[in-house]
């Protein structure tokens, strides 16, 4: 009681909310910019928090944390660029609804899926911790490298109707996630004797590169009128109330993406592109018409955004128990966290109790804050990317360059984005998608360090094929990886034995 009283009484602290209003809004406008990541607003704005009070701090850099997650999808459904790496599978059917017409039902889908799978998360942060942090322990090499297996088996669906083009463009992925030092030894692989290439791709110029590039060379090459502007966004009357109907008649879809996202949330270095990705997959497959996603359908935008969501508040749990974080921009909280003095880990509940149960009710809070913002605010964000083709494709070029290059201060990542831009262009006008390429390139690094460490360990017990398959959560993804590839198989037996009934 006496700890609930601490918290009620930190939290009613009139600067405590206008810095978490702050943070959301400041992450919902950062999150909307393509090239700006939430990892990248958390570390600018973490040298602010110094002066602040710890539980103000926290506070702070989680509501941006959650703003820049979703406002992502803002940039994902209006012009078809995730703001950030996580709304990557939202613009498979956000897009396509704004082009329908309907950018507002989408908008507030995403609005109200996120900010339900967000607080579904922080419960989850709240009351699960300990059970989520021993699940998280008991993963090894094998069972990562597995997870990413069951990742790449994905391609099916993501494949846009051609599935060899989509186990190319993974083989793509894959390879060029091979560029730079071997996670395990160290030696320098397919860098051309550039010393530039030695740390590898960067992650997120990537994902720009084959994401934005080819849409904005779309956006000039259809551009008919020179007045033409970008579809206006004006929401339809009633639109709120339809769309939370929409939502609530679907609660099995948004749960099942909320509890995907916790988990993958936990598990370190998956991360919410990860989650986004393996619930719409979910979604398509577990559903019963599976022929209107990628065209606008808008489980396709709630299952993305409220699995991105809630792994904001699973990458959290793996920090507070034990240290680890579980996504990027849990990495830069932990700075934060040693910036105030304080260690986090297994005793981090008993030293530090009043701050980090603040912080988790917060986080909650934030959410249900990011909600009313996103549903009310989406619009004027809206309209700041909603500006003629001929303004809108320099300031999105323009701000991807500066994105690509602060990331890492590096010359080099402009030079990539504008290459495998290009290519990414050629690619998409060969009928190749670029999430297949997006997600060997994600998945590959997990692979192969699970993999290489694997090896090691096998040295050990002298039997690699018996430590891939004796342990009981790797005999659980091995059969997930088969039912992934042969689902696609077995759908097209269902709806040939449907014909002929």
């Amino acid at each position: 009681m006496e700890i609930i009283q601490e918290v009620l009484a930190s939290l009613s602290q009139p600067f405590t909310i206008i810095y978490m209003i702050f943070g959301v809004a400041a992450g919902m406008v950062v999150g909307a910019l393509p090239g700006l990541t939430a990892t990248m607003a958390i570390a600018v704005m973490l040298p602010f928090t110094f002066s602040m009070p710890a539980d103000t701090a926290l506070i702070t850099l989680g509501g941006i944390y959650i703003g820049a997650i979703f406002g992502g999808c803002i940039a994902a459904i209006l012009i078809n660029t995730p703001g950030t790496p996580s709304s990557i599978a939202t613009t498979f059917d956000g897009y396509p609804m704004t082009q329908q017409g309907k950018p507002d039902r989408a908008l507030i889908t995403a609005a109200v899926s996120s900010g339900i799978g967000g607080v579904i998360g922080g419960l989850a942060l709240l009351f699960l911790t300990p059970l989520l942090a021993a699940l998280a322990l008991k993963f090894g090499p094998p069972e990562f490298f597995w997870i990413a297996i069951l990742g790449l088996t994905m391609v099916a669906t993501l494949s846009s109707g051609s599935l060899l083009k989509g186990l190319i463009g993974g083989t793509i992925g894959l390879l060029l996630s091979m560029v730079g030092l071997a996670p395990i030894g160290g030696s320098s692989r397919f860098t051309f004797g550039f010393s530039q290439l030695q740390a590898g791709f960067e992650l997120i110029v990537m994902l720009i590169a084959f994401f934005c590039i080819p849409q904005v060379i779309k956006m000039i090459k259809n551009q008919k009128d020179p007045t033409e502007q970008v579809q206006s966004f004006q929401q339809e009357k009633g639109v709120i109330g339809y769309v939370f109907r929409q939502v609530i008649m679907r609660p099995f879809l948004i749960l099942r993406s909320a509890v995907m996202g916790i988990i993958v949330g936990i598990i370190p270095g998956a991360g919410g592109n990860v989650a986004s990705l393996l619930s719409y997959d979910a979604t398509v497959r577990l559903s019963k018409d599976q022929s209107t996603f990628g065209k606008g359908d808008v489980r396709g935008v709630a299952a993305s955004e409220g699995a991105n969501n809630a792994e904001v508040g699973g990458s959290l749990v793996p920090l507070l128990a034990l240290g680890i974080p579980g996504a990027p921009p849990a990495a830069v909280i932990i700075g934060a966290l040693l910036m105030q003095g304080i260690q986090p880990g297994p005793n981090l509940f008993e030293e530090n109790g009043v701050l980090i149960y603040t912080f988790i009710t917060a986080f909650i809070l934030s959410n249900i804050v990011m909600l009313v913002l996103a549903i009310f605010g989406s619009k004027y964000i809206g309209k700041v990317i909603n500006i003629p083709t001929y303004y809108l494709a320099p300031a999105i070029v323009f701000l991807t360059i500066i994105g690509s290059y602060a990331i890492r201060n590096n010359f080099t990542d402009v030079v990539t984005l504008i290459v495998f831009g290009l290519i990414g262009y050629v690619l998409s006008e060969r009928g190749f998608a670029p999430a297949p390429i997006v997600l060997g390139l994600i998945l590959g690094p997990i692979a192969e360090e699970g993999l290489s460490q694997s090896i090691l360990i096998s040295d050990g017990i002298g039997d690699l094929f018996v430590l891939f398959v004796s342990r009981p959560i790797t005999i659980i993804l091995i059969l997930f990886c088969i039912l992934s590839l042969l689902s696609p198989y077995i759908g097209k037996l269902l709806k040939k034995t449907k014909t002929q009934e």
